[in-house]
């Protein structure tokens, strides 16, 4: 039933609560969970319900974004017919439109009329879960809705299945209409649609600011969060790197702890998630942290609560700390240092 659903992945969406973890990338790029990026839930999403055709729509600094994404393959959408579309924004516009933006589909109007696809998700690019939209599909033919909105809990989680030609139809009088974006049409009560409701019961989490990343990555170290959110039959996709095994030194401590490949841990991590070719340094602590990519946190180094961005330098003997409501954020590619601190 899926090959007639179209995938749509809004990744314009700005939040200032983020300003840190996107200075040098775009919101769908922020790096989660040890080995993947925000993107990669909705995309495996996509692809577990059978998608076949999904198409992103990025605005703010999205090479890293394209880079993480290539052609598709580790999606398995590098195809020769639908697969992975990137269609970056051809405006200048600093303003935050809510999901799915009318502005920004015009500009690939053709990419929807050459579309075989009767139905499009239209979806955003900062809700972790693992959603099977088969039974959506189903439920939103049966209903006979314009609009269906995923929700959970009675909250909406900007996830809006609709007719493809009604998505044109919107796109294309968007000026007579004044609805810029799918959000515009579900804040108005007053609008013309019949709109329908379809409740989600699994793992979804919002990731819109430093504080809820932070929570978020923290619960991922519950056991029962995480077997609900990485499923078995629907696994969550990313980009593949050949690294060798994490390295455990003699002395070193592990707690409750996620670890990528390509470590060398020696000193004590506890309740911590660290990513992909991170170095941890004898007599060191790392403790309820989110330590990003091909950091070096080196010897006798107290770290708590904090989140290192990408490929960050801590010297030896430096001290880090902030709390649970506000982790303390090393930004990309910076040298923190005992001096800097005292």
């Amino acid at each position: 039933m899926n090959n007639r659903l179209l995938g749509v992945i809004d990744a314009t969406t700005y939040h200032k609560g983020l300003d840190e973890l996107t200075l040098h990338r775009s919101l769908a790029a922020v790096p989660f969970a040890g080995r993947y990026r925000l993107i990669d839930f909705i995309l495996s999403n996509m692809v577990n319900s059978g998608i076949e055709s999904v198409a992103i729509f990025p605005k703010y600094q999205y090479r890293s974004l394209m880079d993480h994404l290539g052609s598709g393959k580790n999606w398995d959408l590098d195809r020769k017919r639908d697969g992975l579309f990137f269609f970056p924004s051809p405006m200048i516009d600093s303003s935050n439109s809510g999901i799915g933006s009318f502005n920004h589909f015009v500009a690939n109007i053709d990419y929807f009329y050459r579309s075989s696809q009767d139905y499009a998700l239209i979806a955003n690019c900062y809700t972790v879960c693992n959603i099977d939209f088969s039974p959506v599909l189903q439920r939103h033919i049966q209903s006979g809705c314009d609009i269906t909105s995923i929700q959970q809990l009675n909250q909406p989680l900007e996830m809006y299945l609709v007719k493809k030609d009604l998505l044109i139809d919107m796109i294309q009088t968007r000026r007579q209409t004044g609805y810029t974006c799918i959000s515009d049409i579900m804040a108005d009560i007053h609008q013309p649609y019949t709109i329908c409701h379809y409740e989600y019961k699994g793992e979804a989490v919002t990731i819109d600011s430093v504080q809820s990343y932070f929570q978020a990555s923290m619960e991922l170290l519950t056991p029962d969060v995480w077997r609900n959110l990485f499923l078995r039959d629907f696994p969550i996709y990313t980009k593949v790197k050949d690294e060798p095994p994490t390295r455990y030194l003699n002395g070193c401590e592990v707690k409750n702890s996620i670890v990528a490949n390509g470590c060398q841990i020696e000193g004590k991590v506890e309740y911590s998630i660290i990513a992909r070719g991170v170095k941890v340094g004898k007599n060191t602590i790392v403790r309820n942290c989110v330590i990003m990519q091909k950091c070096e946190i080196q010897e006798g180094c107290v770290l708590d609560s904090v989140i290192l961005d990408k490929d960050v330098k801590v010297e030896e003997g430096t001290y880090l700390t902030g709390t649970q409501s506000v982790p303390f954020v090393v930004k990309k590619g910076s040298i923190q240092g005992a001096l800097m601190n005292s």
